[in-house]
């Protein structure tokens, strides 16, 4: 219930639990409207499955415990139709797989439960965009990406991102630091690994819009710092809800050093008992090459107090902004709500691809009173990562990967989740 107080606030719900390979994100800058005409179609087809033993309920790959889909996208892009105004738009559709798997009602987060026999077509993306001098302007339904918009962005682990009817404005004149200001209106709902994409919902629970204003400089060599903040008018009847990011990168040579902290404000004043939410992160890590091989290590750590809402993106109220996150600690918002989480990630160039194996555990995960969980009440989940993407060809790529997870409760076992997906861009 108070994850769902601000849940609404920039976007969609998701409500099964996801992640990948976080991708790398593009830097705030203008966007460079090019001298050329003419529509430019793209599109892509992605096979997708995932399943999961439960915690002992279910069985990997048996029915009510496995999804399965095949998706198709199809888009087109014009950059100038007339007098430097271009446009964009995508279709997306998804079918579920209920040939192979029909029975669906697993239940729980993990489960496909609720999702069952969900299909969808729809239009994702449509949008307008101009150029004038440093100043560039996207209006429409689009994709919002992290860099920009850390608590309402597209995330990529589903089988197709979600989208926002949002108006998106990117200036540079200021040397070396780039504004960015964005309204956004509606949504559409991401449910489990598929996307819902006929839906589009408001964002705000009152019907107000909400608002966005991310700066970022990088005067210094080697340093970026990025500020953001969102304002909901009226998100919480009584009150306006707002919130402050703040992120801090800094990389010479093979290493980097980053903080990340800030607040989601309201609640407090708003809901009996309710508290605004703070919360702080660090990450350090290093690149280097040996043996032909390119090798990658790093360390992260996050905090969030009891607050009344958790550290999420709140355009779909699954994956977060923390630099803790990984694929299934999501789940019960074990990392970004009510906890002390360490993340241990280590990478490799392997096999004509990239091998990543994360380590993530719960130094203390809390009740909501400030009150930390005893042993046996899932006081230390863990989580170990092992993923594997390779690219197939110029146009496909292929990931896989397997989760293990152990919530550290009495009479529980561990839990077994795989995903595995395979993508044709054209």
């Amino acid at each position: 219930m108070k994850k769902t107080l601000l849940l609404s606030v920039v976007a969609s719900t998701m409500i099964m639990a996801g992640g990948d390979i976080a991708p790398v994100e593009p830097a705030v800058e203008a966007p460079v409207v090019e001298e050329t005409s003419g529509w430019e179609a793209n599109g892509q087809i992605v096979g997708y499955t995932q399943t999961v033993d439960e915690f002992g309920k279910g069985e990997i790959f048996g029915d009510g415990s496995t999804y399965s889909a095949l998706g198709v996208q199809m888009g087109a892009v014009n950059k100038d139709i007339i007098a430097g105004i271009g446009a964009g738009f995508e279709v997306s559709a998804i079918m579920q797989d209920d040939l192979l798997f029909d029975d669906q009602t697993g239940a729980g987060f993990y489960g496909t439960g609720g999702n069952a026999g969900t299909q969808s077509a729809g239009l994702t993306q449509a949008y307008l965009t101009y150029g004038l001098g440093n100043t560039s302007l996207k209006v429409g339904r689009q994709t919002l990406p992290m860099a920009l918009s850390p608590f309402a962005y597209s995330e990529g682990w589903q089988v197709f991102k979600n989208t926002f009817d949002a108006g998106l404005i990117v200036n540079s004149d200021i040397p070396d630091t780039t504004l960015v200001g964005a309204v956004v209106t509606n949504a559409n709902r991401s449910v489990g690994p598929y996307l819902n994409s006929g839906s589009f919902n408001q964002i705000n629970a009152e019907g107000d819009v909400v608002y966005m204003l991310t700066a970022q400089n990088k005067s210094i060599s080697g340093l970026t710092l990025t500020g953001t903040y969102y304002y909901a008018p009226d998100m919480f009847v009584t009150e306006d809800a707002s919130v402050l990011w703040a992120d801090a990168k800094f990389n010479i040579s093979d290493y980097s050093i980053a903080l990340q902290g800030g607040t989601i404000i309201g609640a407090a004043d708003a809901i009996a008992g309710g508290a605004d939410t703070v919360a702080f992160g660090a990450k350090v890590g290093a690149q280097f090459s040996m043996f032909d091989t390119s090798f990658g290590a790093s360390v992260a750590y996050s905090s969030v107090d009891e607050g009344t809402v958790g550290i999420t993106n709140l355009g779909t109220g699954v994956k977060s902004p923390l630099y803790t996150q990984m694929v299934l600690n999501n789940v019960g918002q074990l990392h970004a709500k009510d906890s002390d989480y360490l993340k241990v990630s280590a990478n490799v160039a392997a096999f004509a691809g990239k091998l990543v194996v994360n380590y993530g555990m719960a130094v203390e995960k809390r009740d909501g009173n400030g009150v930390a969980l005893a042993d046996g009440a899932g006081a230390s989940p863990y989580e170990v990562d092992v993923m594997y993407t390779q690219g197939l060809g110029a146009n496909t790529k292929l990931f896989a990967a397997y989760v293990l997870t152990d919530a550290d409760i009495d009479g529980q076992d561990s839990n077994n989740f795989v995903r595995v997906w395979a993508r044709y861009s054209f």
